[in-house]
């Protein structure tokens, strides 16, 4: 189970930002590295996006290329650094996106907003988890999908193990709660998982959610 919210660490949006800011030529740089190794688990989910989509947090634009042909892209950060990498990105695969510096728990959309909301790796560092589900369970049509790719804790106990140990010096490093369970945090914000699969030694879940329709 992942820690109630009174005991989850995290950091301050400004922090965050400061902190992606200064991070985000290295995750330009080597962003190769994490695709070899979850590119196809991204594919399989995000090529479910269709007609108006969000993604949420996108940092230097790893899921762009995955999404499909036709949709309509809109993508925040926090970090200016690395939405400007994401720009770079945008012009490196001819996508035409609306790119914009915004806070996660206060997206600036309307109600019912996009057809699909994605993020990806995320919500480990909002400060705020559930607030940004429901930001996300706002922004995103009753007959939409909410497509989550996220890292956990691993369901093969000494992988666990050695996580919840360097779990402290990786939070302080990063803002990255990377132990926590992000199925658990999808239903503290009260929405409902639709499909769930795991992969790597159960450290990354992809999930598509459905939107509560309020």
């Amino acid at each position: 189970m992942s820690a109630p919210a009174t005991d989850r660490p995290a950091k301050s949006p400004e922090e965050v930002r400061e902190l992606y800011d200064e991070q985000a030529p290295r995750f330009e740089r080597f962003g190769w590295i994490e695709e070899r190794l979850v590119g196809r688990y991204r594919e399989r989910l995000f090529s479910r996006a269709r007609g108006r989509t969000l993604d949420v947090a996108c940092g230097t634009g790893p899921n762009f290329p995955h999404f499909p042909e036709g949709v309509a892209l809109t993508a925040v950060d926090l970090s200016e650094g690395m939405l400007a990498a994401a720009e770079r990105r945008t012009a490196e695969l001819g996508l035409d996106a609306d790119l914009r510096v915004a806070d996660a728990e206060d997206l600036p959309f309307e109600d019912d907003s996009f057809d699909t909301v994605a993020s990806a790796l995320s919500t480990c560092t909002f400060p705020d988890p559930v607030a940004v589900l429901r930001e996300m369970d706002r922004v995103c049509a009753p007959d939409g999908e909410i497509l989550l790719f996220e890292h956990g804790r691993s369901d093969v106990a000494a992988v666990a193990r050695l996580q919840d140990w360097l779990a402290p010096r990786h939070f302080r490093r990063m803002a990255c709660r990377w132990n926590q369970e992000p199925t658990d945090l999808v239903a503290e914000a009260g929405l409902s998982v639709e499909r769930v699969r795991r992969n790597v030694l159960g450290i990354f879940t992809s999930m598509v959610v459905a939107p509560s329709g309020d």
